[in-house]
């Protein structure tokens, strides 16, 4: 079996709006992988960001802005490299646990997710925790396995699974993103992970955004077990 590094390694993310957060995931992320993991922004923002994106060596790809999920999915197409790795661009998630990631991708996993509800999650605000419980337990009961963390942003995937599956979900497509290859088989991994206090202010409407990604959830989860 390959064993892949940080030059088969590429991290991406839809950007919107992230100025005053994007240079420390950038610096980040070339930190920990020395430089040489590939990066891809997929980005509709009106702000500094893609400017700063592309000073500090990330590949942007500009797109008018169309939602969550219409961005991360252009993100995870977008690299030749084997294993991608999807974060968001506000600060949240610990770059520092990419090797771990990588470690468990090189141990046969085709998906590892950062589970971030497990360590607590203290910085997330309590009505955005209750929700992200909440969506766990609904999954985990029509999927049939248990998930700790269904909505969160960072994940390692095998390349091809990307390219294999059809997502079809906009601001539901994180949750999409683990419970499609989890239905399919594929083998799953969630990695507790902190948790930091995002960097700018949050484009999501708690309740809107809230009741999209549960309804994502339920259609998903059905649409697997129909599968056959």
């Amino acid at each position: 079996m390959t064993e892949y590094t940080f030059d088969d390694l590429a991290v991406v993310m839809g950007t919107y709006n992230e100025e005053q957060a994007i240079g420390s995931v950038l610096a980040d992320i070339d930190r920990i992988t020395d430089g040489r993991a590939e990066v891809v922004c997929v980005d509709g923002s009106d702000d500094r960001t893609p400017e700063i994106a592309r000073k500090m060596g990330a590949r942007v790809i500009e797109q008018e802005p169309q939602g969550y999920g219409v961005a991360v999915e252009a993100a995870v197409l977008a690299p030749d490299r084997p294993v991608v790795v999807t974060t968001d661009c506000d600060d949240t998630y610990p770059m520092e646990y990419l090797p771990k990631f990588l470690d468990l991708i090189n141990d046969g996993y085709d998906v590892v997710s950062g589970d971030r509800i497990t360590k607590g999650a203290e910085t997330m605000p309590r009505l955005n925790r209750a929700g992200n419980i909440a969506f766990a337990r609904v999954a985990s009961f029509l999927m049939g396995a248990t998930v700790h963390d269904t909505t969160t942003g960072m994940r390692a995937y095998r390349r091809e699974l990307l390219h294999d599956i059809e997502w079809t979900e906009n601001t539901g497509l994180s949750a999409e993103l683990l419970i499609r290859p989890a239905m399919r088989g594929y083998n799953i991994a969630e990695v507790p992970i902190p948790y930091r206090e995002r960097a700018g202010e949050t484009k999501l409407d708690p309740f809107a955004g809230g009741a999209a990604i549960g309804k994502s959830i339920v259609k998903v989860c059905l649409e697997e077990r129909l599968r056959f």
